[in-house]
């Protein structure tokens, strides 16, 4: 199960990784850049593309901070570096318990210093807004619109404001600002469907092309020696092969992958199944494990930000459900998860 410091660093991390997650929808829609001072004119799949290119080809060093409407706020440093398809980066906690994670494409490892634990694990690119959908089939131009809405600046960098906005009641929207020369996204807002501001990602500070060495982050990522080294690995599985379905498709989200987490593993309860969801921009996680009635006595629907959790007992199973999507969101992949076998 997603704990809530790796939910808040992935929080922290989508201002970055939207950009190299919403490649997918370049790959199906118009990639011609819009002709020189006509931003305006741009379409959401040149917006996504540009913002996409930006933070693929950069290399930058950061800081970023995470406040929510209900007053949380936490930040951290981050060092990107990239070389062709390769992209390597470091975060490093600010606030909370102390917390480095490097990533090299896939590879997750995770320092924890209070209780020298080291934890490896292979992951997806599940940020925010994932890069979930490899196929031409997206359903970001029938579920989405995007328009520039003005400029502004943000740490220094003169930025496009650029508006996502849903068009129905199953997402939340989204303001980017993506710094004008590069496109790199260096602030964004999730709103609510009253377009109210449910979390922001800001950078404080941001040195774009900044000289970040890629070995020099392999090396940190390789220093386990004097730790004690947990691996997360989650086997890949079917929610068909796990005995699970949907009765009815959520409008705009896909199933993209399903998980089973290893017994005993530090992430998860025994046996749990992540079965995760998109619709190009958001994600949706369901989690399911066997009930167990002492660790699951609260059923309910709780916010976090922009982050939602709905609980839910299934009979003899226990439905967790997260994303950062409205209520009826969640609601509507609960009512229609069945159990098959």
């Amino acid at each position: 199960m997603q704990d809530t410091a790796l939910i808040k660093l992935r929080a922290a991390g989508r201002a970055l990784l939207a950009a190299s997650a919403l490649a997918v929808f370049g790959l199906a829609g118009a990639q011609t850049p819009a002709p020189q001072g006509k931003t305006a004119e741009r379409s959401i799949s040149e917006w996504l593309v540009r913002m996409h290119e930006a933070s693929r080809m950069r290399s930058y060093v950061g800081t970023f901070v995470v406040s929510s409407n209900a007053g949380a706020m936490s930040s951290a440093r981050i060092w990107h570096a990239c070389d062709g398809e390769q992209q390597m980066e470091r975060v490093e906690s600010l606030t909370g318990a102390p917390r480095s994670t490097f990533r090299r494409n896939e590879d997750v490892v995770t320092f924890l210093p209070e209780s020298r634990v080291v934890r490896t694990e292979k992951r997806e690119s599940l940020g925010l807004f994932p890069n979930l959908l490899t196929s031409s089939e997206t359903a970001i131009p029938e579920f989405y619109g995007a328009r520039r809405v003005g400029s502004d600046r943000v740490a220094g960098f003169d930025a496009d404001v650029v508006q996502l906005a849903p068009r129905d009641g199953l997402r939340f929207g989204y303001r980017i600002w993506s710094e004008k020369k590069t496109g790199l996204v260096v602030k964004l807002q999730t709103l609510d469907t009253e377009g109210n501001v449910l979390e922001q990602v800001a950078f404080s500070e941001l040195q774009l092309d900044a000289p970040v060495r890629m070995e020099k982050l392999a090396q940190m990522m390789a220093s386990t020696d004097g730790w004690r080294v947990e691996k997360a690995d989650a086997a890949r599985t079917t929610a068909a092969a796990e005995g699970w379905a949907m009765k009815a498709s959520v409008a705009g989200f896909k199933p993209m992958s399903c998980y089973k987490r290893p017994a005993g593993g530090p992430s998860a309860p025994e046996n749990t199944m992540q079965w995760i969801f998109s619709d190009g921009l958001a994600s949706v996680s369901l989690f399911v494990e066997p009930y167990d009635r002492q660790r699951h006595a609260q059923e309910g629907l709780f916010a976090a930000g922009a982050t939602h959790t709905l609980t839910r007992r299934m009979q003899d199973w226990w439905l967790t459900a997260v994303g950062e999507v409205p209520p009826q969101t969640l609601k509507a992949f609960a009512q229609s998860l069945e159990r098959r076998k």
